[in-house]
């Protein structure tokens, strides 16, 4: 709860209240922020629960949290074009009610659109081996994030009955394009720029032996951002947390890791190998020469 409260309230709601904009989307009533809470807390105890008793067999691979990522930046934006087209909503009172479903359904959904945080509790619902622990865990962490969603809802309510509607929807459609670049950058399908190996790339490590580097997970990205290592070696990662944050689950070779920790790859041939954070949000490189 604590960790809802205080990380989560931030990364959460700017990964996740683009689903919101679905609730308003014919004015809403008041009891649809109440029913898409509830659909969260449900999920979230459920995959808790799940998550305890089977461990990580149930967890969403990388890649698939990455196509998941895309299709939920994909359904924000077409709320937000609904909402651009529509214009302001109705007076206050006036407005249509939101299917029975909906809003529960879309807060469901929040479970398929993970931020650092919510990677980082799913890990601590495995390593429990108990589904009442797990369950507890990820109920906890909804329940802290739950006031920051409901004065999210309150605003965007109160946003769609003007014309303000319209400035919500264009900030929607930028959330929504950040969110699928999240995921298409998580699986490696989007080019990232990477900078020449010089002394700003990272410190070159001695060919002897297992070559051992450090990188600094900060809440900006890892430092340094890319570090030349010998080809043909095995390589030791360790990964060290500088800054709580997104950054603190990478994506490495396929895996998801929870930081600090240290991470053992085989010889590599010359090239890169790209790891990111668990949301897609920043990468790193380690360049084999």
């Amino acid at each position: 709860m604590a960790a809802g409260l205080v990380a989560g309230t931030a990364t959460c709601a700017a990964t996740q209240g683009g689903l919101l904009v679905g609730l308003v989307g014919r004015g809403g009533d008041r009891a649809a922020v109440g029913w898409f809470l509830g659909g969260r807390l449900i999920s979230y105890t459920v995959a808790g629960a799940l998550l305890g008793l089977l461990g990580s067999a149930v967890s969403l691979p990388p890649p698939a949290r990455a196509a998941l990522l895309v299709a939920a930046g994909v359904v924000v934006v077409g709320f937000a074009v609904r909402m651009l087209r529509r214009g302001h909503c109705a007076a206050p009172g006036d407005g249509g009610e939101v299917p029975r479903l909906k809003a529960p359904l879309l807060g469901a959904a929040t479970i398929l659109v993970p931020c650092g945080m919510t990677l980082g509790v799913e890990m601590i619902a495995v390593s429990s081996g108990s589904p009442l622990a797990g369950a507890a865990a990820m109920a906890g962490f909804v329940l802290g994030t739950a006031p920051a969603f409901a004065l999210l809802g309150y605003v965007l309510r109160r946003v769609s009955r003007t014309r303000l509607s319209r400035v919500a929807g264009v900030i929607a459609i930028a959330a929504g394009v950040w969110t699928a670049g999240t995921g298409l950058n998580l699986a490696g399908w989007l080019p990232a720029a990477v900078p020449a190996t010089g002394p700003a790339a990272g410190p070159a490590v001695p060919a002897a032996g297992p070559a051992v580097v450090t990188v600094w997970a900060t809440r900006t990205g890892y430092r340094p951002f890319l570090v030349t290592v010998p080809a043909g070696v095995p390589v030791e990662i360790d990964f060290r947390v500088a800054e709580p944050g997104c950054t603190g689950t990478v994506v490495i070779a396929g895996r998801d890791v929870a930081l600090p920790a240290t991470d053992r790859q085989p010889p590599q041939p010359p090239g890169r190998l790209r790891y990111a954070c668990g949301m897609g949000m920043f990468t790193g490189f380690l360049d084999f020469r």
